[in-house]
Order: structure tokens, then C-alpha cells, then sequence
């Protein structure tokens, strides 16, 4: 069963698109899901108190 981010790119994907254009919206992708690691491990650290030396150990 698909989801719905699955669907609606599809949707938005059902065209032909050149290999370049792929390329770049992994790299979107790649980001955007980065950046979403990086703003829940910010939030994790900030909640339990954490800093460079918790890394450290």
C-alpha cells in the first residue's frame, strides 16, 4: 500500500523528467531529511540535557 507522500509524487512525477532533474531532487530529498535528523537530535539534546561531552562518553 502506497502513502500518501508516495501518491501525490507520483502525482506530481508522472511525467518524463531528464536523469539531471532526478538527480537534484534526490539531493532535495537527501537535505530535507537531513536536516530533519539534525532538528530532532537538536531537540532530543535540548530535552534531555545533553551536550558535547555526552557524546564524548
Amino acid at each position: 500500500m502506497l502513502t500518501s507522500l508516495q501518491l501525490e509524487l507520483l502525482k506530481t512525477f508522472s511525467r518524463p523528467i531528464p536523469e539531471e532533474q532526478v538527480l537534484e531532487i534526490k539531493q532535495l530529498l537527501a537535505e530535507y531529511f537531513a536536516r530533519k535528523v539534525d532538528e530532532g537530535v537538536d531537540t532530543l539534546f535540548a530535552e534531555k540535557g545533553w551536550d558535547s561531552n555526552t557524546v564524548e562518553s
